[in-house]
Protein backbone atom coordinates (compact mmCIF):
# COMPACT_ATOMS: atom_id res chain seq x y z
CA UNK A 1 0.00 0.00 0.00
CA UNK A 2 1.65 3.45 -1.40
CA UNK A 3 1.67 6.11 1.88
CA UNK A 4 0.99 10.04 1.52
CA UNK A 5 3.14 12.70 2.91
CA UNK A 6 0.64 14.98 4.85
CA UNK A 7 2.43 18.06 3.25
CA UNK A 8 1.11 19.92 0.62
CA UNK A 9 1.92 22.99 -1.31
CA UNK A 10 0.52 25.67 -4.12
CA UNK A 11 4.42 27.84 -3.72
CA UNK A 12 2.68 30.81 -1.84
CA UNK A 13 1.35 28.47 1.23
CA UNK A 14 2.06 24.90 2.96
CA UNK A 15 -0.67 23.00 4.09
CA UNK A 16 0.23 20.22 7.34
CA UNK A 17 -2.39 17.38 7.69
CA UNK A 18 -1.82 15.17 11.01
CA UNK A 19 -4.22 12.69 10.78
CA UNK A 20 -3.75 11.23 14.36
CA UNK A 21 -5.70 15.24 15.41
CA UNK A 22 -8.33 14.58 13.14
CA UNK A 23 -11.98 14.12 14.51
CA UNK A 24 -13.66 14.00 11.00
CA UNK A 25 -15.58 16.46 11.43
CA UNK A 26 -15.26 17.04 7.66
CA UNK A 27 -15.42 20.72 8.51
CA UNK A 28 -12.82 21.64 5.49
CA UNK A 29 -14.78 18.82 2.80
CA UNK A 30 -17.93 21.06 3.50
CA UNK A 31 -16.46 24.76 3.19
CA UNK A 32 -14.19 23.95 0.26
CA UNK A 33 -14.46 20.96 -1.57
CA UNK A 34 -12.75 22.22 -4.41
CA UNK A 35 -9.75 21.78 -2.43
CA UNK A 36 -10.55 18.92 0.16
CA UNK A 37 -11.88 16.22 -1.26
CA UNK A 38 -12.80 12.83 0.94
CA UNK A 39 -13.19 10.64 -2.13
CA UNK A 40 -9.77 10.74 -3.49
CA UNK A 41 -6.13 10.43 -2.80
CA UNK A 42 -4.35 12.61 -2.48
CA UNK A 43 -7.72 14.14 -0.93
CA UNK A 44 -5.87 18.11 -0.75
CA UNK A 45 -5.30 19.90 -4.08
CA UNK A 46 -4.00 23.49 -3.63
CA UNK A 47 -4.87 24.37 -6.78
CA UNK A 48 -8.73 24.16 -6.40
CA UNK A 49 -9.26 27.80 -4.83
CA UNK A 50 -7.17 30.68 -4.26
CA UNK A 51 -4.55 30.82 -1.25
CA UNK A 52 -6.48 33.24 0.64
CA UNK A 53 -9.24 30.87 0.75
CA UNK A 54 -7.42 27.78 1.67
CA UNK A 55 -6.16 29.88 4.59
CA UNK A 56 -9.69 30.83 5.58
CA UNK A 57 -10.94 27.09 5.50
CA UNK A 58 -7.40 25.42 7.46
CA UNK A 59 -8.13 28.34 10.42
CA UNK A 60 -11.60 26.96 10.72
CA UNK A 61 -10.57 23.37 11.77
CA UNK A 62 -11.66 22.11 14.94
CA UNK A 63 -9.13 19.87 15.68
CA UNK A 64 -6.13 21.68 14.29
CA UNK A 65 -5.24 18.65 12.23
CA UNK A 66 -4.81 20.72 9.46
CA UNK A 67 -2.53 23.96 9.72
CA UNK A 68 -0.46 26.35 7.20
CA UNK A 69 2.66 28.34 6.45
CA UNK A 70 4.10 31.01 4.76
CA UNK A 71 6.45 29.64 2.38
CA UNK A 72 8.89 31.74 2.30
CA UNK A 73 9.00 32.46 6.26
CA UNK A 74 7.60 28.97 7.47
CA UNK A 75 5.58 31.36 9.99
CA UNK A 76 2.24 29.30 10.67
CA UNK A 77 -0.78 31.42 9.33
CA UNK A 78 -1.53 33.84 11.77
CA UNK A 79 1.11 35.43 10.56
CA UNK A 80 0.50 35.27 6.81
CA UNK A 81 -0.97 38.36 5.28
CA UNK A 82 -1.88 38.05 1.44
Amino acid sequence: METYKNVYSNGEVIVTYEPSRCIHAEACAKGLSEVFKTSVIPWIDLEGASTKKIISQVKKCPSGALACSNIKTKQFVKDFVI
